[in-house]
């Protein structure tokens, strides 16, 4: 059958003229993307924030949004129809070729049961993110008439070929010919097919992906799976919405960020399968390659992930023996169409056999383009897929404040390791009705494992993200207002901790508006704020019930008290601490006796340029502040950067959703982020302190020359790459991949630099060793100076992990080294040294836990070499060697 379908395409490409050309029209550079699904339906303005976090990702020459599973009379349509016709939108460029292209490839071949035009704003101009005036869209839910199927089928030797599908290839020829004849890459552009799939829609402009949303007045139009693109080409030029983002198969939507090293060499492999882009970008062939490898070849999605990101080196050794096989197969056949370079796909695409909706995100083999995955569960669950953790934070926000069942916090974050054995770089959100008729969202890796969620209780009622609150019994009230009055913010938190195990959320948040109340008292501001921050920060156990929304209560009553903080215009008022936000900032001033801190609410900040909070906390930082608090971030970037050297005595905490580059370039201060933290974070840091209260994103600490940096999470692929001098960092979770590569930090012993990884996680507040200590390859590679020391008892990590570094004997001398970092990392996070050295139960000596990693010349010129072990060998063996 394949063979059948291939040589008709064959006939089809020649009659058609096809384009020969493989040059692509533009470089992608970093692109923005976004998805997210919902176990109900959602309507499209919740796309709305998270494209608008992205700008920085875009440049408003290409921007898109597909949406999948719609409610059918929003559609004026009836469900029969929806499910069953093809919902063709054609993109018109020039209108008045509408009637041509309808007698010429509608209505000979088509039963049309609803056709209209997409309304849209009367004035384009008005809109902001539109560079030109967006195409006429005309949407057509059709069939392939019964006699038009036969003659095709018949024509092309389909007749093998299930109908169904004889009838998706025909609607995919179809529009392949309209674009040749009326959109022509090289030639006039008067029209294109911008989708043609089932329950599936795509819309795209130049402009901003958001401004979709408002010209063609789809704010209330629901959908379970939305996905939006942001596009950023370093070259070229875009002149029309055919170049952007998302580019369409049957049945699907791809969104793209990054660009293939080997487009001619990915186009070539579809050309011998006659298949000929007609768009000429790489993301278009992303498309075409994995509608090849779905509808052609028919694989099942672990092997179109396969054959388009492959498992490689220790990752493909540690596949079971069944799968190495398949896997050498699938390579062997497909690795010159396999895309190379930075690429990430978001993918969202119906699946009518199997009554299921799905939304995946695939990252290429190196892990070179930023990505994000997270999952809210609950009565309504949301799964949602990003660039950046921050158009996550925005996506959950915005449904939540519609939604009272969806916590703006979600469940877990995570990231995809590519070509691992891990998780297969990729996770896919399936939607299906379950036994009840209830659509439900299941999430898997590439390999079909579920992803686990953290369990526990939700809210009795539905979620808000600030309850009325319930009166405190006598014995809570006597204990909380001790610990209140005695002023200790350890006590405090402490005693609050042990509370929320026992009591419901309603007690919970009003034992979060006590202390937020109590704060209004100047003398208890900073112990009410500390504590309140400790259980934003610390990990203990919530007797059963679900963090997240422990976590918002939390969150929230922070936000509360630093609301209420005097506003920086309030001269008279008592207290430390003076509130400025985006209204007040022209009242800037200098610190008056008695006030030492700054609370800067970001949230109506800009997240970059001259009217972003970065560049108010330095105009504040010039008029003399040392202290500051940040709240209310919605991804803005730059935190902290640009004050400059000599600031040892200043202190930034950050609260919410920060951006990027945060903490980058930094000479002395110290800075806090009481959430995760996101990428390129903590970029060059010459000295100073970074203490991140989650997980960091890609490139951390890239190129850094100095600085402490404590991170009680995960850090995402690449950090600590390039970096010189003497950081010094303890990672308490795990790193994807490329840890220190090319580290030059000098001998640690003098003065140098070393990354101490725990390889620990924490389960309702217990800590517990991860499986894999680090999963990844190219651990110290190519590493010329430092040292990095695993907590590795069971020896899990290889040589083969390796790539240039040696795993030296852990001597006394390296635990005295590294002991003050992990005495700070246990006043930091509560993570007990005690604990650190307990292997399954027992004690053990440090050299039998920690295992240490170094380049070996270094070695070999701070001892003299014949001392120094590896493993079992001496330096000199190893030479003779």
């Amino acid at each position: 059958m394949i063979e059948a379908l291939t040589r008709s395409r064959r006939l089809f490409a020649n009659e058609c003229s096809l384009p020969e050309m493989t040059r692509k029209q533009e470089e992608e550079g970093g692109c923005g993307v976004v998805g997210f699904c919902s176990s109900e339906p959602v309507p499209g303005r919740h796309i709305y924030a998270p494209s608008v976090q992205m700008h920085n990702r875009g440049n408003g020459k290409g921007g898109g949004i597909a949406a999948v599973g719609f409610i059918p009379e929003q559609l004026g349509v009836t469900r029969e129809v929806l499910d069953e016709c093809y919902m063709m939108h054609l993109a018109l460029l020039d209108s008045k070729v509408r009637g041509e292209i309808e007698k010429r490839y509608i209505a000979p071949c088509f039963d049309i049961e609803f056709s209209a035009g997409l309304d849209t704003i009367d004035d384009w101009q008005s809109v902001a993110g539109l560079e030109v005036r967006p195409p006429d869209v005309w949407r057509y839910f059709v069939r392939v008439k019964s006699t038009v199927l036969d003659e095709f089928i018949t024509e092309n030797g389909l007749e093998a070929l299930d109908r169904r599908a004889a009838e998706d290839e025909f609607v995919s020829r179809t529009s392949t010919r309209l674009n040749a004849d009326y959109y022509a890459s090289l030639g006039e552009q008067k029209a294109f097919v911008m989708s043609q799939g089932r329950n599936i829609m795509i819309l795209k402009v130049v402009g901003y992906a958001e401004a979709i949303v408002k010209y063609y007045r789809i704010e209330d139009l629901s959908a379970h799976i939305w996905i939006a693109h942001q596009r950023y080409p370093t070259k070229g030029r875009v002149w029309h919405p055919g170049g952007a983002h998302p580019f369409a198969a049957i049945n699907m939507a791809l969104v793209h960020n990054g660009d293939f090293a080997n487009y001619h060499s990915v186009t070539e492999y579809l050309k011998q399968r006659n298949i000929h882009p007609q768009f000429l970008t790489d993301t278009e062939v992303a498309a075409l390659l994995f509608d090849l490898l779905d509808r052609t070849y028919g694989y099942p999605l672990e092997y179109i992930i396969e054959a388009m990101a492959p498992t490689t080196e220790l990752d493909f050794d540690r596949l079971d023996r069944k799968k190495r096989e398949i896997y050498r197969a699938i390579q062997a056949s497909h690795i010159h169409g396999s895309p190379d370079g930075p690429w990430f796909f978001i993918i969202a695409r119906n699946l009518p056999h199997y009554n299921m909706f799905q939304l995946l995100g695939i990252t290429d083999t190196a892990m070179l383009r930023p990505q994000v995955f997270a999952f809210s569960d609950g009565d309504v669950q949301v799964g949602v897929i990003s660039s950046e953790k921050q158009a996550i934070d925005a996506t959950l926000l915005s449904l939540s404040r519609e939604d009272a069942r969806i916590c703006p916090v979600a469940d877990r974050y995570w990231n995809a390791r590519g070509g691992s054995h891990t998780d297969g770089g990729a996770f896919i959100f399936s939607l299906k009705k379950d036994a009840d008729g209830r659509m439900r969202i299941t999430c898997t890796d590439k390999f079909g494992t579920p992803v686990s969620i953290p369990g526990g209780k939700s809210p009795d009622i539905k979620y808000r993200q600030h309850s009325e609150g319930s009166d405190l019994t006598p014995e809570i009230r006597f204990s909380l207002d001790g610990a209140i009055k005695r002023g200790d913010p350890v006590e405090i938190y402490h005693t609050a901790a042990r509370m929320i195990q026992d009591c419901d959320f309603d007690v919970i948040n009003t034992i979060c508006d006590v202390l937020s109340e109590t704060a209004s008292d100047p003398k208890q501001t900073s112990s009410a704020i500390e504590a309140l921050t400790l259980l934003n920060d610390r990990k203990f156990p919530t007797g059963g019930k679900k963090r997240n929304v422990i976590h918002q209560m939390v969150r929230s009553s922070l936000d509360n008290t630093f609301r209420r903080m005097p506003s920086i215009g309030d001269t008279s008022a008592n207290g430390q601490y003076r509130l400025i936000d985006f209204d007040t900032r022209s009242s800037l001033r200098p610190p008056v006796t008695g006030e030492t801190t700054l609370v800067i609410d970001a949230g109506g900040f800009a997240p970059e340029g001259e009217d972003c909070d970065a560049a108010l906390l330095l105009d504040a930082y010039i008029n003399g502040w040392k202290r500051f608090i940040v709240f209310g971030c919605l991804g803005q970037r730059f935190a902290g950067c640009g004050l400059g050297p000599d600031t040892g005595d200043v202190v930034i905490d950050i609260y919410g959703s920060s951006g990027d580059y945060l903490g980058s370039g930094i000479d002395g201060l110290t800075l806090r982020v009481h959430n995760n933290a996101q990428d390129q974070v903590g970029q060059i840091v010459k000295a100073g302190k970074l203490v991140i209260y989650g997980d960091v994103g890609q490139a951390f600490m890239y190129g850094a020359k100095g600085g402490k940096v404590f991170v009680l999470g995960n850090a995402a692929g690449r950090p600590l790459i390039n970096a010189v001098g003497r950081p010094r960092v303890v990672i308490n979770g795990t790193c994807l991949d490329f840890l220190a590569e090319s580290f030059m930090a000098g001998d640690p012993h003098e003065g140098g630099g070393f990354v101490i990884l725990n390889g620990v996680y924490f389960d309702d507040g217990v800590m517990k060793p991860l499986p894999e200590p680090y999963p990844g390859s190219n651990l110290f590679s190519l590493a010329s100076g430092g040292a990095i020391f695993i907590r590795d008892p069971h020896r899990t990590v290889v040589d083969k992990q390796l790539n240039g570094g040696r795993f030296m004997r852990m001597t006394p001398k390296d635990w005295d080294l590294i002991l003050p970092s992990l005495e700070e990392n246990e006043r930091l996070f509560g993570i007990d040294i005690v604990n650190l050295l307990t292997v399954n139960g027992e004690h053990r000596d440090p050299g039998d836990v920690y295992r240490k990693v170094s380049p070996v010349r270094l070695e070999a010129l701070a001892s003299g070499a014949s001392d120094v072990y590896v493993d079992d060998k001496t330096l000199e063996e190893i030479i003779m060697e």
